[in-house]
């Protein structure tokens, strides 16, 4: 039986990994994203927010986090069902729908405990393409269950929280592995430090929920499901905000697109 001093050894080790995997996969996506921007940039081309919304997310969450995630399986020798990629069960859905009401009300009651305190938030940065063309919203509905949750969920919840909770027991595992997640949105955040940290703290509670959901159901596609279905209704919603403030039915419409999108 190994003693304290092994333990600690091997969660130091497990943490260490888990960084270096999102980090790793973040520094990817984001030269992949900056590699594209130039090359486009010399072709002459000058991408719509369409068009930039398409790369940044092909590059991150599809190529970036789902090829390094495949590179940590193949390094240790598994396959995609030692992450618990299966078709669900009807148990599964039901987490999946329990996840997903759950995770609004995380985010709700974050949002919340924040705005008591006056705390001022960071901004998505897809605000910014949504400025520009509202239209890129509705694209990103279905993006969310292709590619958003897919990608995000295999990385962070199949690879990080699983490599932790390898010498973690089950609550500091999701615990760690949620608090990454959110960390590593800081980069896709506007604003200064203190308004992205006050972001990352609502979003450190939706996290929890796909860390849980994981971990009850052990099956990768119910988290996915439950952050796709997550971030296409903050998407859709956002698209609707920002039409009603457009026709004047809704002149705070732009503020709140903006405060749905924060949540992402």
């Amino acid at each position: 039986m190994p003693d304290i001093s092994d333990r600690t050894v091997a969660r130091v080790r497990a943490v260490v990994v888990a960084l270096l995997v999102a980090g790793i996969g973040l520094a990817t996506g984001l030269v992949l994203v900056f590699g594209l921007s130039v090359a486009l940039a010399l072709l002459g081309v000058d991408p719509s927010p369409f068009v930039l919304l398409v790369v940044s997310l092909v590059s991150i969450q599809g190529v970036a986090f789902g090829g390094v995630a495949l590179l940590y399986l193949r390094f240790r020798g598994r396959s995609l069902g030692s992450v618990g990629l299966r078709l669900p069960s009807l148990r599964d859905l039901l987490f999946a729908v329990g996840g997903y009401v759950a995770a609004f009300v995380a985010a709700i009651s974050g949002a919340i405990v924040i705005s008591i305190t006056g705390a001022p938030a960071g901004e998505n940065q897809v605000s910014q393409f949504a400025s520009s063309d509202p239209s890129v919203l509705l694209w990103l509905v279905p993006a969310s269950f292709l590619l958003i949750g897919p990608g995000e969920e295999l990385l962070f919840r199949g690879i990080v929280q699983g490599r932790l909770r390898e010498t973690f027991d089950r609550v500091p595992g999701v615990v760690l592995a949620s608090a990454l997640f959110a960390a590593i949105h800081y980069l896709a955040l506007t604003g200064g430090a203190g308004g992205r940290l006050v972001t990352i703290t609502i979003l450190f509670f939706p996290a929890l929920v796909f860390g849980t959901v994981y971990e009850l159901s052990e099956n990768l596609v119910v988290p996915s499901l439950v952050h796709g279905a997550y971030n296409a209704t903050l998407f859709a919603l956002a698209y609707v905000a920002i039409r009603l403030s457009e026709s004047g039915m809704a002149p705070s419409g732009t503020e709140a697109s903006q405060a749905l999108l924060a949540l992402l």
